[in-house]
C-alpha cells in the first residue's frame, strides 16, 4: 500500500512541473513511474489461503481474521455484542457447537414501541446450566420476559412448542450465557419487527391497524380464534343441533346440551373417554403469571398462593379462581407475608397455613416462618415457632421444596405434616415435621418402616380416608455424593408415622404436580432432565402424563394433552375438584397463566362387569351391586398386599431387591423382598436361612439413618452420626459406644437383665451400673426392648421387666426421666393401671403392654439405660461454614468447589444444589475460583466491561481509552436511587436511566454495544484511529496495559506503575503485586530480604547475600529445573574446615557452564558489603572445578574461624549443581581399620551364637509339646472291652479255630477321624508244645493291634462292628501322623 501511494505522488508531482521543464522532464518521470510498477510486480506474491473457511471473518495471510463479536479458528463462536437493526433476521451462536464459557449479547433495534417477536427454530443448550435471557427493552434492567434452555423440540409434529416471544419496547435485548461443562448445538432464532404472531398460522392474514402505531394483528378465518390464529373452535359445528350449538357472542366455543360434553361436545355424559381442555378465561394479564407457586381448592374455590415471577413490582400474593364460574379475582391485601416461593400450602379447617419457601426479594433466604389466611376475613396471621414440650433440642428446619398436608390424627387431634425439602443450612432434610394446630407447636416425630430419603421439589398427594400421603420424584442426593432426580415412590401412613416404598414410576422428575382422581394418582409434567451425560434428550419441560394405579402398585403412561399446542411446563400447581384436574401456570421458557382441565373417564359410563373391571388406564372401577363405581383406598395399616382384582403380580428377582442396604427398607416396600441372615435384601422367593418380611422384626440401625444425611450440619444434629470431612458422608458411630453388655439405641444404652427384683432393687442395680432404670419415652427404645423379649421367648426365656414409670400422684404416671408418660408408644393392658399398683413393668398376655405392680413386689427382670459415650459437640471436629452464610465471592470460592458463587445474585449456594437454588435461570453468571468485580465500578477496562451484560462504558473526553464502568442500557447509563437498601437490591425496576452521568455535550462517549476503537488506557494517542503510537508513564504492550520490566502496578484505565523494589537481588517482580523475583537461590521474601534460615541459607541480604551453609565430608546436589526456578541466575556456598591439622579439598560441577569466584575470611562481618574477604579464585564459562585448600597456608589452627565463600554465578535455567568440600588422610589408618574390622565380626558371631540358642529352645518346646499331645490323643482313644471264656470241656477244643482264607476276623476295629485308617485287634494263639497245651499259668492266647488302610472299604464293612463302641469324651482334632 505504501508503494502504490508513492507511485500516486510521482506521478502527482509529475503534472504539476509539465509547465517548467518540458517535455524531457515528462520522459524522465515516465521512466520513473514505469520502473516503480516493475518493482511492484515483481514484490508482489499471491496471498497464502487459510486451511479452513472462516465462517464470520476474512482470511489475512494464513489465517482467520474474525468480525467483531466472532472468535475462534474459524470464528465459529459468537462472543461479544451484536446490535441488529434490520426489520428481520436471524441470530445464532454459530454454526457449530458453542464453546465453553460464552458471553453473547445481541441488542435489537426497532422503532419506538415496536412489537418484535422472536421465534425458536432451533434451540439445544444444556438444561438449567446454559440459558438464553430475554428482555423487553435495551439492557437487563429491563423487564425479563423469557429463560430459555435445555431442549425444545416439538411434543407433536406440527405443534408449536415454544410460544413466539414478544416486546413492545421497541427493543429486545437477549444474553446466552452456557458454563464450563457441556456444549450442544445452540440455536438459531428468527425475529422481526412489526409481524403477526406466527404469521397467523396459516389460519389468517396479516392486517394493519389504523392506530398510529400501525401495529398488525390477525384476521382469522372461520372456526379459528387467538392472536394467532392457532385456537381451533366450534369444530363440526359442535355437533349441532342434537349435542349443542356454537356460541359466536363471547369466547366462541360450544355450548354443550346437558348429555354431551367435551370441547366440541362429541362426547357423552358420563363418558368412557378422558379429554383435556383450556378455559379461554386467563387471569388479568402476564403479569399474574407465575412459577413455584401453592394451590388448594375449598368451596368450589381454587386458593394459589405466592409463587417466582419475574417481577414482583405488581405481583399478587394471593388469587382465586371460582371452579364453577371460570372467574378469576385477585384478593387484595394490605398487610402480610413477603413474596416467597417453594413454600408449602395446606387447608386446615377453613384457613389456608402456608410454612417456609424461599423470600425471592429482600436477601433471598429460606424462611420458617408461618402464615394462616383467613379465607373468611381476607387477612394474614403470623404464627410463633414454638416447639412442643415433647421435643426439647429438636431442630425445626426452614425448607424450600418441600410439602405439606393437613391430617386428623386417630385421637382427634389435627396436625399439619411437612415433608422433606432443601434447607440451605443442612442440605436436604429427610425428617417429617408436625405442626399441632390446636397446641401451636411444632416437633419431628420419629418414624418407623422404611428409611425415607428427603427431596426437594417432589410430589405429593394425601388420601384423606387412609391418612396416607403419597410422595413422588424429587431432587436429591444420590450415592457416590452425587445429586440428581428420582423416579421413587413413597406411603406415608400419618397416624402410624411409618414409610413405606412402592413401585418406581421409571420417569424421574421434580417440579412436577400429581393430584388422587378416583383411586390413581395422576402426575403430570416436570423437569425431567438429570445430568447431561445421563438424560438422553430429556427435556427441562415436561408434558408427560403418568398414572400409578394404588390398587395393584402399577404405573402406566398416558397420552399428553392432545390440545391445540403443546404444553410442557414445570413448577406448576394440579388440584381436583368434582372428579377433573385443573393445572395452573408453570414454567416452560416463559411463565404460564393459562389453566388446563383434564376430565377422566366416568366410572358410571361403562355398564358390564367386563368393561368396568378393564377400565383404565388411569381408572380403577369396581362392580358390585349391577352397578360400576370407582374404587376407593381400603388399605388397613401396614398393609402392602394388592388388590385380589389386580393380575398376579410376577415373582420379584434379586436383583431389584440389592439396592435396599437395610432391613427396614428391604421388608416395607411392594417389590417382594426380604432380609435375609441380617446382611442383605433378596427376593422373598429365594432361599434363606434367616429371613425377615415384617419390618417391625427388624433390629434397631442407624448406618442407614446416617447415611441419608447430606452435609455436615445436618449430620451433626443426630447424636448417633458423625461426618467424615474427607469422603464428605455421614457415618453412624460405632456401636462400642456403648460399653459391653449394652445395646445402643438411638441415643441412650439399654440393657435387659433377667434378675428377680423390687422396683427398689432393681432402681438400685441399674445406677450400679452408671444408669438408671429406662424411661422407654421413643419409639426406638421400645420397638428395641419388645424385639429383645420376643427373642428370648423363642429361648424358652419370658421376662415381665421393670421399667422406670412410677405413679407420681394419684392420677399421673411419670417416667424417671421427669418426662410425661404420654411421651411414649406403650399402652396399658386392658384394666390397667390398677389401684394397687405404683410401678409399671411390661407383660405379654397376647400384646405387650403394661401392668401396674406394688414396688415392694418382684418381678422377672429389669431394663436399665445410660446416655451414650458419644464424643461431646466439642471435640467432634467442627463444621465448615455452610456455603448460604458466605456474604462475599471471596469467602464463597475458597472452599473450592464445594460452594459456587453468584455475582448477579449477590449469593452463595452449594454445588450440590445449584440447580434447584436458581431454577428458573435466577443466575445470570456463576464462579469457583476467581472472582470478578463485584459491581460494574471495579472492571478497570472497557473490554472487561461489556462482557458483563450489566454494565456499559463511558469513555472520557481524552479519547485514550480511559472511562468509566457503570450500569447502563444501550441509551446510556443508569443509577439506582440513592441509599437504596439491600432489600431491592435484585429489583431491577427501581433503576432508571441517567443520561448526565456520561454527558456526551463534554465529550464524554457512552459504549454499549462496542469499545471505542482507542484502547490505550490514558497512556498513549493512537494513529491510524487504533493503535497506540507511543506507551508513555513506563507502559508497554499493544494497549499499554502492563509495566515495564522492572516496574509494577496496574496501568489500565490511567493506573500508574512504579519501580521495583528488591534489595539489588532481583531486577523484575510480578507486574501486578510487585513481589521481586530473586535471582540467588535462598534469597526470598517480597522485596528479597530475607534469607531461607528452614533450608540451611544464612547471611544478610540488606547488606550482603544468602550463603548454603555446607557440611564438610559431604556432597551436595542442588537442582534448579522447576518452573519456579527460573529466575535464579546465582547461588551462593560457605563451609568452614572442621579439623585444624587436615587440608581442605573442594570440588564442584554442574550442568551447564557458570562463573565461579571463590574468597575467604576470617571476620565476622564477612558475607556483608562491609566484611573483608580475600580473593582466591575467579573463573568463567566452566562446568566444574577442583582445589585444595592447604591447612598451613591458611592457618586452619590459628584461624578457627575461617570460612571459605563460593559464588556460583551467570548461569542459565535449568541447571544441577553439585558441590563437596572434605577432610580426610590419603593413608589409611590400619589400627583403626583392624579395630573396626574384628568389632564387627565379633558382634556377628554373638548375634548368630544367640539365635543359634533361640532356635534350639523353640525346637525343644515344640517338641515337649508334640510329646505331650501324642500322649493326650493316645488316652483319648476310644476302647471296648470283649470277655473271652476260656475253659476245659469233656472234648479239647480249639479256643480260637484257624482261619482257612482270608484274614483273621477282628475283635474291634476302631476307624480314625477321617476314614483312611483304622486300629485293627484280633487275638492270636501263641504256640503251645508237644501236647498242644499251653505253659502253666498261661492262658495261651494274647491280644494284638495292627494299623490297618480302610480308605479302600466301605463305611458299611465296619459300620456294625462299631455302632456299640461309644467315646466317654469328646474327640480331640486329628492331627497329621496320628490315629485319634
Amino acid at each position: 500500500m505504501d508503494q502504490q501511494q508513492h507511485v500516486r505522488e510521482l506521478f502527482q508531482l509529475g503534472r504539476r512541473r509539465v509547465g517548467q521543464d518540458g517535455l524531457r522532464t515528462i520522459n524522465v518521470l515516465l521512466v520513473v513511474y514505469i520502473l516503480s510498477f516493475c518493482v511492484l510486480l515483481c514484490e508482489a506474491s499471491p496471498a497464502k489461503q487459510c486451511d479452513k473457511s472462516c465462517l464470520s471473518g476474512k482470511c489475512i495471510n494464513g489465517s482467520c481474521v474474525c468480525d467483531r463479536g466472532w472468535v475462534g479458528d474459524q470464528c465459529q463462536h459468537c462472543q461479544g455484542r451484536f446490535k441488529l437493526t434490520e426489520p428481520s433476521g436471524y441470530l445464532t451462536d454459530g454454526p457449530i457447537n458453542y464453546k465453553f464459557k460464552t458471553k453473547c449479547t445481541w441488542l435489537i433495534e426497532g422503532y419506538p414501541n415496536s412489537v418484535l417477536r422472536l421465534r425458536f427454530n432451533h434451540f439445544a443448550t444444556e438444561c438449567s446450566w446454559d440459558h438464553m435471557y430475554v428482555y423487553d427493552g435495551d439492557s437487563v434492567y429491563a423487564s425479563l420476559v423469557a429463560v430459555f434452555s435445555g431442549l425444545i423440540v416439538p411434543e407433536v409434529r406440527g405443534n408449536e412448542t415454544v410460544p413466539e416471544v414478544e416486546t413492545t419496547s421497541g427493543y429486545a435485548l437477549l444474553y446466552f450465557f452456557s458454563d464450563a461443562a457441556y456444549n450442544l448445538t445452540g440455536f438459531e432464532i428468527f425475529y422481526s419487527i412489526n409481524s403477526c404472531p406466527n404469521n397467523c398460522s396459516g389460519h389468517g392474514k396479516c392486517t394493519t391497524g389504523n392506530s398510529i402505531s400501525s401495529r398488525v394483528y390477525c384476521e382469522c378465518d372461520k372456526y379459528w380464534k387467538g392472536e394467532a390464529c392457532d385456537i381451533p373452535y366450534c369444530r363440526n359445528n359442535c355437533g349441532s343441533p342434537d349435542r349443542g350449538y356454537c356460541d359466536l357472542t363471547g369466547e366462541k366455543l360450544c355450548v354443550c346440551n346437558d348429555s354431551w360434553q367435551g370441547p366440541d361436545c362429541s362426547l357423552t355424559v358420563p363418558s368412557t373417554e378422558s379429554f383435556w381442555m383450556m378455559p379461554s378465561v386467563k387471569p388479568f394479564g402476564t403479569s399474574l403469571a407465575r412459577a413455584s407457586h401453592q394451590a388448594v381448592v375449598q368451596d368450589k374455590v381454587m386458593w394459589v398462593v405466592g409463587g417466582y415471577t419475574f417481577n414482583y413490582s405488581s405481583f399478587q400474593m394471593v388469587l382465586s379462581y371460582n371452579l364453577e364460574s371460570g372467574v378469576w379475582n385477585t384478593v387484595p391485601i394490605n398487610s402480610g407475608p413477603l413474596p416467597r416461593y417453594g413454600h408449602s400450602v395446606a387447608a386446615c379447617q377453613g384457613d389456608i397455613y402456608m410454612f417456609g419457601g424461599r423470600l425471592e426479594t429482600g436477601l433471598g433466604n429460606v424462611t420458617d416462618e408461618l402464615w394462616v389466611f383467613s379465607v373468611a376475613s381476607r387477612t394474614w396471621q403470623r404464627r410463633t415457632l414454638v416447639l412442643a414440650p415433647t421435643a426439647p433440642g429438636q431442630q425445626i428446619y426452614a425448607v424450600e421444596g418441600h410439602s405439606a398436608h393437613c391430617v386428623t390424627m386417630e385421637g382427634g387431634e389435627v396436625v399439619m405434616v411437612v415433608l422433606f425439602g432443601y434447607s440451605p443450612i443442612y442440605s436436604y432434610v429427610s425428617s417429617v415435621q408436625e405442626y399441632n394446630i390446636r397446641s401451636n407447636t411444632w416437633s419431628l416425630p420419629e418414624t418407623r418402616g422404611a428409611v425415607a430419603q428427603g427431596a426437594y421439589g417432589h410430589s405429593s398427594t394425601l388420601d384423606p380416608g387412609t391418612s396416607s400421603v403419597f410422595v413422588h420424584g424429587g431432587y436429591k442426593t444420590l450415592p457416590a455424593n452425587k445429586y440428581g432426580l428420582v423416579d421413587e415412590l413413597y406411603r406415608y401412613e400419618v397416624n402410624t408415622r411409618t414409610w413405606f416404598i412402592l413401585k418406581e414410576s421409571g420417569y424421574p422428575r421434580y417440579f412436577h404436580s400429581a393430584v388422587l382422581v378416583g383411586g390413581t394418582l395422576m402426575v403430570f409434567g416436570g423437569n425431567t432432565h438429570n445430568d447431561t451425560s445421563l438424560s438422553n434428550g430429556a427435556k427441562c419441560f415436561s408434558a408427560d402424563f403418568l398414572a400409578y394405579d394404588i390398587a395393584c402398585d402399577s404405573w402406566s403412561r398416558l397420552p399428553k394433552p392432545d390440545l391445540h399446542r403443546d404444553l410442557p411446563r414445570f413448577g406448576h400447581t394440579a388440584v381436583v375438584s368434582n372428579g377433573s384436574m385443573y393445572v395452573f401456570g408453570g414454567f416452560s421458557g416463559v411463565l404460564r397463566n393459562d389453566l388446563l382441565v383434564y376430565r377422566p373417564p366416568s366410572c358410571q359410563a361403562f355398564q358390564t362387569p367386563d368393561t368396568c373391571q378393564g377400565a383404565g388406564p388411569g381408572l380403577r372401577c369396581i362392580w358390585g351391586q349391577g352397578r360400576c363405581d370407582p374404587w376407593e383406598p381400603r388399605m388397613a395399616p401396614g398393609s402392602l398386599s394388592r388388590a385380589a382384582f389386580c393380575p398376579a403380580k410376577a415373582a420379584s428377582v434379586d436383583e431389584r431387591c440389592y439396592r435396599f442396604s437395610d432391613c427396614a427398607s428391604c421388608s416395607a416396600n411392594s417389590n417382594g423382598c426380604q432380609w435375609c441372615d441380617d446382611k442383605r435384601c433378596i427376593s422373598a422367593a429365594s432361599n434363606c436361612t434367616s429371613g425377615v418380611q415384617n419390618f417391625t422384626r427388624c433390629p434397631v440401625r442407624t448406618e442407614q439413618v446416617c447415611s441419608k444425611l447430606a452435609n455436615c450440619k445436618g449430620c451433626s444434629l443426630n447424636p448417633s452420626c458423625q461426618w467424615d470431612q474427607n469422603q464428605s458422608e455421614c457415618h453412624a458411630l460405632p456401636a462400642q459406644q456403648c460399653t459391653e453388655g449394652w445395646s445402643q439405641v438411638g441415643d441412650t444404652c439399654l440393657r435387659l437383665n433377667s434378675s428377680r427384683e423390687t422396683y427398689d432393687n432393681a432402681q438400685h442395680y441399674c445406677k450400679n451400673l452408671h444408669g438408671n432404670i429406662a424411661s422407654l419415652t421413643t419409639g426406638k427404645q421400645v420397638d428395641f426392648v419388645l424385639q429383645e423379649l420376643r427373642t428370648l421367648q423363642l429361648q424358652d426365656k419370658r421376662l415381665s421387666p421393670w421399667v422406670g414409670l412410677r405413679k407420681i400422684n394419684v392420677s399421673y404416671w411419670g417416667w424417671e426421666d421427669m418426662s410425661p408418660f404420654t411421651n411414649s408408644s406403650l399402652r396399658w393392658l386392658p384394666g390397667e393401671p390398677n389401684d394397687s399398683g405404683f410401678c409399671a413393668y411390661l407383660e405379654e398376655p397376647l400384646l405387650w403392654g403394661l401392668r401396674a405392680n406394688p414396688c415392694t413386689a418382684k418381678t422377672e427382670g429389669l431394663i436399665c439405660e445410660k446416655d451414650v459415650g458419644n464424643p461431646s459437640q466439642s471435640t467432634r471436629p467442627p463444621c465448615k461454614k455452610p456455603c448460604a452464610l458466605h456474604a462475599t465471592c471471596g469467602n464463597c470460592t475458597s472452599h473450592g468447589m464445594e460452594c459456587m458463587w453468584c455475582g448477579s445474585r449477590q449469593r452463595c449456594v452449594d454445588s450440590s444444589a445449584y440447580v434447584i437454588s436458581f431454577p428458573y435461570g435466577q443466575c445470570l453468571e456463576w464462579q469457583t475460583t476467581e472472582c470478578l468485580a463485584q459491581n460494574c465500578s471495579g472492571l478497570r477496562t472497557c473490554g472487561q466491561c461489556l462482557e458483563q451484560p450489566e454494565c456499559g462504558w463511558c469513555g472520557d473526553p481524552s479519547s485514550t481509552g480511559r472511562g468509566l464502568c457503570m450500569e447502563g442500557s444501550y441509551r446510556g447509563p443508569m443509577k439506582r436511587p440513592a441509599k437504596q437498601g439491600q432489600q431491592a437490591q435484585h429489583q431491577n425496576q427501581d433503576i432508571s436511566l441517567e443520561p448526565a452521568v456520561c454527558p456526551r455535550d463534554k465529550g464524554y462517549e457512552w459504549a454499549f454495544i462496542s469499545c471505542p476503537a482507542c484502547q490505550c488506557n490514558g497512556h498513549s494517542t493512537c494513529v491510524n484511529g487504533s493503535v497506540c503510537e507511543q506507551c508513555r508513564n513506563l507502559t508497554t504492550g499493544p494497549n499499554c496495559q502492563t509495566c515495564m520490566p522492572g516496574y509494577h502496578g496496574d496501568p489500565t484505565n490511567g493506573g500508574k506503575c512504579q519501580a521495583c523494589k528488591c534489595n539489588g537481588h532481583a531486577s523484575v517482580c510480578q507486574v501486578l503485586t510487585g513481589k521481586c523475583f530473586c535471582t540467588t537461590k535462598g534469597i526470598k521474601g517480597e522485596q528479597c530480604q530475607l534469607c531461607d534460615s528452614e533450608n540451611r541459607y544464612l547471611g544478610n541480604p540488606l547488606r550482603g547475600t544468602c550463603y548454603y551453609n555446607l557440611l564438610i565430608d559431604y556432597q551436595f546436589t542442588f537442582s534448579l529445573i522447576q518452573e519456579d526456578d527460573h529466575h535464579y541466575t546465582a547461588i551462593n556456598f560457605m563451609a568452614s574446615p572442621e579439623q585444624a591439622n587436615k587440608n581442605l579439598d573442594m570440588s564442584i560441577n554442574a550442568s551447564n557452564n557458570f562463573n565461579l569466584n571463590i574468597t575467604w575470611s576470617v571476620g565476622s562481618t564477612a558475607g556483608t558489603i562491609s566484611g573483608e574477604e580475600v580473593h582466591i579464585v575467579s573463573k568463567n564459562n566452566i562446568k566444574e572445578f577442583r582445589e585444595s585448600f592447604s591447612c598451613e597456608k591458611y592457618t586452619f589452627r590459628t584461624n578457627p574461624n575461617i570460612t571459605f565463600y563460593v559464588y556460583v554465578s551467570n548461569f542459565s535455567w535449568p541447571i544441577k549443581i553439585q558441590i563437596a568440600f572434605s577432610q580426610h588422610n590419603s593413608i589409611m589408618d590400619l589400627v583403626q581399620f583392624f579395630v573396626t574390622f574384628f568389632s564387627c565380626f565379633l558382634s556377628l558371631l554373638l548375634v548368630a551364637a544367640v539365635v543359634w540358642k533361640i532356635k534350639q529352645t523353640c525346637w525343644a518346646s515344640r517338641r515337649r509339646e508334640q510329646l505331650m499331645r501324642e500322649r493326650q490323643q493316645m488316652a483319648s482313644r476310644p476302647f471296648a472291652s470283649v470277655a473271652v471264656a476260656l475253659g476245659m470241656g469233656a472234648e479239647h477244643t480249639e479256643l480260637v479255630q484257624p482261619l482257612i482264607d482270608g484274614p483273621p476276623k477282628p475283635i474291634a476295629v476302631e476307624p480314625c477321624l477321617g476314614g483312611k485308617a483304622a486300629v485293627l485287634t484280633v487275638l492270636v494263639k501263641l504256640p503251645a508244645g508237644p501236647l498242644g497245651l499251653p505253659p502253666p499259668g498261661q492262658s495261651g492266647v494274647t491280644v494284638a493291634s495292627a494299623l490297618i488302610d480302610i480308605s479302600q472299604v466301605k463305611t458299611s464293612d465296619f459300620k456294625d462292628k462299631t455302632l456299640g463302641l461309644k467315646s466317654r469324651k469328646a474327640h480331640p482334632p486329628a492331627h497329621q501322623g496320628t490315629c485319634v
